[in-house]
């Protein structure tokens, strides 16, 4: 039987769902283009204003929001209430630059547990699971997030955060842990440690769900993670710029629901910013209608996605996105062709004598662009004959070949070459940027 966290709101039909988008962006537009100066001075230079805006085709007519608009008007230009209604803070790690600032009301709080009690309700987590939460704390919003989404639903949390595998698997056994959240490269990563260890998922835990994200992975990858470990795994999104993990994947492991009372979602040319139609693959763009503190129009997500209004088979009938497959500053150009790292992760889930480990270096020799994959090899597809190796490497490059319409070389190494990840893991060096 389906579970829904809020059945009237979650099977509302598109056309009353869409109505209710109408009312709240109207009222976002008037609330930022009073509260927010950032907001008023950009929609006063594209010569827009707030009675422009009467149905969603007018949404077009908004300027977009970028990163970079959060960076520039660091740490807090673009919020819209004053400090004493904040009830937290959570910053990016600001490695390229700046962090982004974001600040919470209690209201926004209690918006983005929501969201997340409706994504766990879906996946069917509740009353009675245990839910370990292996994403960091702190200013990073993964692990909060998804603490304050189980509590919502009434599920056991085990807020145990990322890092100290042996005590992971040792309290995911004692403690019965039925759901594990985290990234999950760090979930192969604590695969390998307990089969090191002698232990064995669907034998030694109560483990059946996995809640992985903060990080591109593939069909082909989850395809993997279940028939090794006995786990459903789902899909969960989210930006820290939005609150951090939001939506995840329902039953139906058929692409994320965007709750469309809280958000809008738009695909994008990322080249020209014109709106796509729904099916085509494209740049994410997402309008907040519910929060207070930090509302964000027309933001560019940069991942890519497709947009599907379809009504799923669990009877929700929010849009979805399909699975990303990537960012927009995540794709190489190498010699005129967009190759993406997950197209790479693709191919090489489908090859049984490799692992699930790889990383991509590029590099400029004599004005050419280069690409190599380094990519580990199963325990028991390794070979001491140099015959062997060869072959194998020559499969995998026609493979890739096949694929990305690009020569590229193959170094097969043995299983534990490549370093682990406990958080998210570096797929490419790109010794061109270097």
């Amino acid at each position: 039987m389906i579970e829904y966290w809020n059945p009237q709101i979650e099977r509302m039909p598109l056309d009353e769902l869409e109505e209710i988008q109408e009312e709240r962006l109207r009222h976002l537009v008037d609330y930022v283009y009073t509260h927010s100066p950032f907001y008023k001075k950009r929609f006063d230079e594209t010569g827009v204003k707030p009675e422009d805006i009467k149905t969603l085709e007018d949404l077009q007519k908004l300027p977009f929001t970028y990163k970079q608009d959060l960076r520039d008007n660091y740490p807090k230009g673009m919020f819209c209430v004053p400090d004493t209604q904040l009830v937290r803070y959570h910053v990016s790690s600001g490695t390229t630059g700046k962090p982004t600032v974001v600040g919470y009301t209690k209201s926004d709080i209690h918006e983005w547990a929501k969201s997340l009690g409706r994504a766990l309700t879906s996946i069917g987590v509740g009353r009675g699971d245990v839910l370990q939460v292996s994403y960091g704390y702190g200013l990073f919003t993964g692990g909060l997030g998804l603490h304050y989404g189980a509590e919502e639903v009434g599920s056991t949390v085990l807020p145990i955060s990322v890092g100290n595998t042996d005590k992971q698997l040792e309290l995911m056994q004692d403690l019965g842990t039925t759901t594990l959240a985290c990234t999950p490269s760090y979930f192969l990563y604590m695969a390998e440690e307990a089969k090191d260890k002698g232990i064995d998922f669907q034998k030694d835990t109560g483990l059946k769900t996995g809640i992985f994200g903060a990080e591109p992975w593939t069909e082909e990858m989850r395809k993997r993670m279940e028939n090794a470990t006995g786990i459903k795994a789902y899909d969960v999104f989210g930006t820290s710029e939005l609150s951090g993990p939001l939506f995840t994947e329902c039953t139906c492991q058929d692409g994320i629901h965007i709750w469309g009372d809280q958000f809008i979602v738009e695909i994008i040319d990322p080249e020209t910013g014109d709106t796509l139609p729904e099916g085509e693959r494209g740049e994410l763009v997402i309008t907040t209608l519910t929060k207070e503190a930090l509302p964000l129009i027309r933001y560019r997500i940069g991942d890519y996605t497709i947009l599907n209004k379809q009504p799923c088979e669990c009877g929700r009938t929010h849009p979805r996105i399909m699975r990303v497959t990537g960012r927009v500053d995540d794709m190489l150009i190498i010699r005129g062709i967009n190759v993406f790292p997950g197209q790479v992760e693709s191919v090489l889930m489908k090859i049984p004598e490799v692992g699930e480990h790889f990383i991509i270096h590029v590099d400029r020799i004599n004005e050419m662009d280069t690409m190599k994959i380094q990519i580990e090899m199963n325990d028991e597809a390794f070979s001491d004959k140099v015959n062997d190796i060869i072959s194998l490497e020559k499969k995998v490059a026609s493979a890739l070949k096949s694929v990305l319409n690009l020569s590229v070389g193959v170094e097969l190494v043995e299983q534990g070459t490549i370093p682990r990840s406990i958080g998210k893991s570096k797929k490419v060096i790109d010794n061109r940027k270097l």
